[in-house]
């Protein structure tokens, strides 16, 4: 799960990362996720990727 912030509402909400589809910046970051639903966030597309990557490496840690 990744934490990230709805474009012009400052309203946080956790994102579970293994449904996003596609990520695009448009400007404006938009997150597709396997649904089709899209979802306009604050962050840039190379913050969402690091947190996606980030969260990853913790699952992935706890494995070993």
């Amino acid at each position: 799960m990744i934490r990230l912030t709805r474009l012009k509402c400052d309203d946080d909400f956790v994102l579970n990362a293994e449904i996003i589809e596609t990520i695009e910046e448009t400007p404006d970051t938009v997150i597709t996720l396997t649904s089709g639903k899209k979802l306009i966030v604050e962050e840039s597309m190379d913050e969402v990727v690091r947190r996606v990557m980030d969260y990853r490496r913790a699952i992935f840690r706890n494995f070993r």
